[in-house]
């Protein structure tokens, strides 16, 4: 399985929002994947549009919403996006102040019958969250720093891939590997071989002039 979640992070600042999400599933993305920052946890803040962008999607599209929390006040951000009613939230490791408080925040995403998911930073050992994967319907591993769209892959990123895939299959465990940051056509191969399932792919999309064809050329 491989998928494409694609972040509406670069819609910010477009005309007809309603026609470019209109359009991506035309195109058959998989997912609209909901870049949430707060201005604290990260530098930029999304929050005003992606929650506009989120009411506007779930009118108009039968398509899962894909909603990466990139914010200090996790539990306030899970309620806010759980009424959108996403197939996936998915909070920061780094977001919260022990692994007690990362089990309550995926059990509470949980009980409101959402799949959650962990993300964890570049920085961020897979040793320190080996123990979450049965408990989460995905890990997405970012391959640039989280924060601003448009940034390059970070190379070092298919080791930590492909180190995770062969410890998901060496224990027979469920988890999707997604992967987020400066994804193209250019190295989406070597990044899928790697062992990634669901990969969030924002600008070489948005900036396409053709969605169906980009996001079909990604897919071969």
């Amino acid at each position: 399985m491989m998928e494409i979640s694609t972040s509406v992070l670069n819609v910010i600042g477009k005309e007809n929002p309603t026609k470019i999400f209109y359009d991506l599933e035309v195109a058959k993305t998989d997912y609209y994947h909901i870049d949430v920052m707060d201005g604290k946890f990260v530098e930029k803040n999304t929050e005003k549009e992606m929650y506009e962008f989120s009411n506007t999607i779930k009118q108009i599209s039968n398509l899962p919403l894909d909603v990466h929390l990139m914010v200090e006040n996790v539990k306030e951000y899970i309620d806010k996006y759980a009424s959108f009613e996403p197939l996936y939230i998915t909070i920061h490791y780094e977001a919260c102040k022990d692994k007690q408080e990362v089990r309550e925040f995926l059990k509470y995403i949980q009980e409101g019958n959402i799949r959650c998911g962990l993300s964890i930073k570049p920085n961020t050992k897979l040793e320190e969250i080996y123990e979450f994967l049965p408990d989460i319907s995905l890990l997405l591993i970012m391959s640039v720093e989280p924060g601003k769209g448009g940034q390059k892959f970070m190379p070092e990123a298919l080791d930590k891939i492909q180190t995770l895939s062969e410890y998901i299959k060496k224990n027979n465990l469920d988890t999707y590997i997604e992967v987020d940051g400066g994804i193209n056509k250019t190295n989406i191969k070597s990044i899928v071989n790697a062992g990634a399932d669901i990969l969030v792919v924002g600008s070489a999309i948005i900036e396409a002039k053709d969605y169906k064809k980009e996001i079909e050329d990604l897919k071969q």
